[in-house]
């Protein structure tokens, strides 16, 4: 994919474009939501404020290699899957190094190209070439058209939603992924930065650690018109039950930073905190038969599956345990984590058909951490406020909820599967969103009970005062995603035992709440 590199300098001016994406809120009904409001910001302050100045890069922007694969064969799987966070790393490595060099790009136009954005091509060719080598040693087929991937680019400000400015970021209402739930042609988005190779100055990016979030990012909820739209009407053949899981809200702190679903075997592999409950020995190291082996927080002991997702931090000037650590405070992740009040997990029916039973071990990944360069066709991000989720749901901005409300993320997983793989090569195709009109599985996917996650927030709301905010909150991420309301994501792998998966779609064939 080719890219054009255009020098110019920007203003920092950040709109919030309009988003609108499918959720699922507590009675298991899809709703849809759309938004449109935008803020302004300007010079930071103290610790505790976040705010953003006249600036021209503010990060670094790379094609997604990993959503590009469609096929890995499972003996080069390990081999890739450590190619592709290398890929992640040296985005992080040259990230830092563009927010620590801001006085040597202000003395050199050229400084970001030739000593930031040229040496990581070099570094991101020889490893999608390692990719190459790993796949086809083992006779898969690799694409040669991924080498062009290599070469990334710098954004401004302005232009941290990867040039998404329609109507509707790229997404289709069907919770992110266009195409009828298809995930943008088999979740392969075309990862395509905007160009800029101004001269560089000062950055305020915000937040406690210089990466995000800025005051643009944070929007008062009752200033947000009305924007969840009603649900699909139930068919003859709906399934209407309810299975919820009780599994805590992780008050025993059990977190890392890895991602046994996208880097297996790599330490730090999300480069960001998580939050798990249900299993509790979900590692990068993490195998089958040790997920069926472990504890779970469940009070059903039979559900040992793994629910987790990155943490809420508040930045108000203070630290947590991680901030001299890898996926902590040295890769941006700062504050203090706050551990939610509620945690809700309920599978669902869906409005068109039965359910089959989720597969042991089937993984599914719903919402994008990177959409703030990858732009918005997988995002799934619902923030909201209690007593405005059924009238406000928010993908591109952190509400900032009135006196005596909690702020809430909700989550609707991917409901229909293609019948044979519980895992894919880019983590997306094998699961797909049900059409947002009807319900109706596409592509021959059969509909499977729909995961869905309410997570509630005591939080001190932010204040914004000429621009400028204190106290802001905000969801881990990697670094150069700039902390970014759009990248909230959560990640599952459906481990049961005691044919809890059947019971579960019984409950919802039948029309039965259960627990």
């Amino acid at each position: 994919m080719g890219r054009n590199i255009r020098k110019r300098r920007s203003p920092l001016t950040v709109k919030v474009i309009a988003a609108s994406a499918a959720v699922a809120l507590g009675g298991g009904g899809l709703l849809y939501a759309q938004m449109n409001a935008s803020a302004h910001e300007s010079n930071n302050s103290a610790q505790n404020y976040t705010k953003a100045a006249a600036a021209t890069v503010a990060t670094i922007s790379c094609p997604d290699v990993g959503q590009k694969l469609t096929s890995v064969p499972d003996k080069a799987k390990q081999g890739v899957a450590t190619e592709l966070a290398n890929l992640d790393k040296q985005i992080t490595e040259a990230y830092s190094r563009l927010a620590s060099t801001r006085q040597a790009q202000a003395n050199d136009a050229n400084f970001v190209q030739n000593a930031i954005i040229g040496p990581l091509k070099e570094k991101r060719a020889a490893t999608i070439d390692r990719i190459r080598i790993d796949i086809t040693r083992v006779g898969g087929t690799f694409n040669s058209s991924l080498a062009q991937l290599a070469a990334c680019t710098t954004q401004t400000a302005n232009q941290t939603t990867a040039g998404q400015g329609n109507n509707n970021g790229g997404q289709n209402n069907n919770g992110g992924q266009n195409n009828n739930g298809g995930q943008n042609n088999g979740g392969q988005a075309s990862a395509a930065p905007s160009a800029s190779a101004s001269t560089p100055v000062d950055v305020g990016i915000g937040g406690q650690a210089g990466n995000g979030p800025t005051a643009a990012d944070f929007v008062d909820i009752t200033k947000v018109a009305a924007n969840v739209q009603g649900k699909p009407q139930n068919g003859a053949q709906a399934s209407t039950g309810t299975f919820t899981t009780r599994c805590g809200t992780n008050q025993n702190k059990n977190h890392n930073t890895d991602n046994v679903i996208v880097a297996p075997g790599v330490n730090n592999g999300a480069h960001h905190l998580h939050d798990y409950v249900g299993n509790q020995k979900v590692n990068a190291f993490s195998t089958n038969d040790s997920l069926l082996a472990a504890p779970s927080s469940c009070q059903n002991q039979s559900d040992l599956s793994s629910y987790y997702w990155p943490v809420v931090r508040i930045q108000n000037g203070t630290q947590d345990f991680d901030q001299n650590a890898l996926g902590g405070g040295t890769e941006g992740n700062v504050g203090k984590i706050l551990t939610p009040v509620q945690a809700q997990i309920k599978y669902v029916g869906s409005p068109a058909s039965k359910v089959v039973a989720m597969p042991q071990f089937l993984r599914i990944i719903t919402g994008d951490a990177k959409t703030t360069t990858n732009g918005l066709a997988n995002a799934n991000a619902h923030w909201s406020c209690t007593g405005f989720e059924n009238k406000v749901q928010l993908t591109e901005q952190y509400p900032i909820c009135p006196k005596g409300s909690q702020v809430v993320r909700t989550f609707a997983f991917q409901s229909c599967w293609d019948g044979k793989n519980i895992d894919s090569a880019n983590h997306r195709t094998h699961v797909a969103f049900a059409d947002p009109a009807s319900g109706v599985c596409g592509n021959g996917f059969k509909a499977i009970p729909q995961l869905t996650m309410r997570l509630v927030y005591n939080i001190t709301p932010p204040t914004i005062v000429n621009g400028q905010v204190k106290n802001a909150y905000a969801v881990d991420g990697f670094p150069e995603q700039l902390h970014k309301a759009a990248t909230d994501h959560d990640d599952f792998i459906s481990v049961t035992k005691n044919n809890l998966a059947a019971t579960i779609a019984n409950c919802i064939n039948t029309g039965k709440k259960c627990q």
